[in-house]
């Protein structure tokens, strides 16, 4: 069976997929057809059901109406994981001035845009972008601000810019609980014995890179011109273990997501409609047994 599957190019995803897709480990009859771009073009393929299998940011498995449901391995989920937010300034700038400036974002149905709307709800110039393009977005003074993820958080300081706030930090002062930037999703059309199949080649997969001493081809060659120490941090603080299963916890953190998402987009919460919010939780997990 043939299985369309998309992840984007950074370290972390290439990692966990790499054994997987290359056939590195039995996929148990499954071949794959595979998509490698950004996570905001993944999110919005998500909203277009384009893909079988996928990456995506949380926010975009909320807007996407039950069509997904989330498989248990290969999430990007943690402490100390969030997005920067940062200045060229090097005095920094105060919370009241980020509602009067222009921020560059990695996507609108991204996580970070999702943080830095709950930090700053009065902020609205905002300017999406390829996460890659940030850094010199700011620089430049194409915006003032820029909310940064994936391997910008090891370089901006080096290239001159200076943190504002730690959006993750933010999330987990405010709530409590590990903070979930992705995971992978399968179409709900699909039998959940090939969602189950899946996510158990995904832990396998992740198990074989974990073997390996020196970080593979796979992985250099889509990470292009990054440096190998930089590679080697940005795996190290985004494979975990809820990469390799949710649990408790990390399910417990989703779900938080949600409740602030539906307050975010004005949902208002009642014990009716916290019950149902627990159906359609339940659902969007392929073990919704649990």
């Amino acid at each position: 069976m043939k299985i369309s599957i998309g992840f984007s190019p950074c370290p972390n995803d290439t990692y966990v997929f790499d054994a997987m897709v290359n056939h590195l480990i039995d996929t148990e009859g499954l071949e794959f057809d595979l998509y490698i771009e950004d996570v905001e073009t993944l999110n919005e393929w998500v909203l277009e059901e384009r893909l079988d299998v996928t990456k995506l940011s949380f926010p975009a498995l909320f807007a996407a109406q039950g069509n997904y449901r989330l498989l248990d391995s290969g999430a990007a989920l943690g402490k100390g994981v969030g997005p920067l937010l940062v200045t060229k300034e090097p005095q920094g700038i105060d919370p009241v001035s980020v509602n009067n400036s222009t921020i560059a974002l990695p996507g609108q149905h991204t996580t970070a845009h999702f943080l830095f709307s709950m930090a700053f709800p009065q902020a609205l110039q905002k300017r999406f972008m390829l996460f890659a393009e940030i850094e010199q977005a700011v620089l430049s003074g194409q915006t003032n601000l820029g909310v940064l993820i994936h391997e910008n958080r090891f370089t901006y300081s080096a290239k001159g810019l200076h943190k504002v706030m730690d959006l993750g930090t933010y999330w987990e002062q405010q709530t409590g609980v590990p903070i979930p930037l992705g995971g992978i999703a399968i179409k709900k059309s699909l039998a959940s014995s090939i969602g189950e199949k899946i996510q158990r080649l995904i832990a396998t997969s992740l198990r074989k890179a974990r073997q390996q001493q020196v970080i593979s081809a796979f992985v250099q060659i889509h990470a292009q011109s990054m440096e190998p120490s930089v590679m080697q941090q940005h795996i190290d603080l985004y494979v975990n273990d809820y990469t390799l299963s949710l649990g408790s916890d990390g399910k417990k953190a989703i779900r938080k997501l949600y409740q602030v998402y539906q307050q975010l987009n004005k949902t208002v919460s009642t014990p009716a409609n916290r019950n149902e919010e627990a159906m359609i939780f339940n659902d969007w997990m392929l073990d919704s047994h649990e």
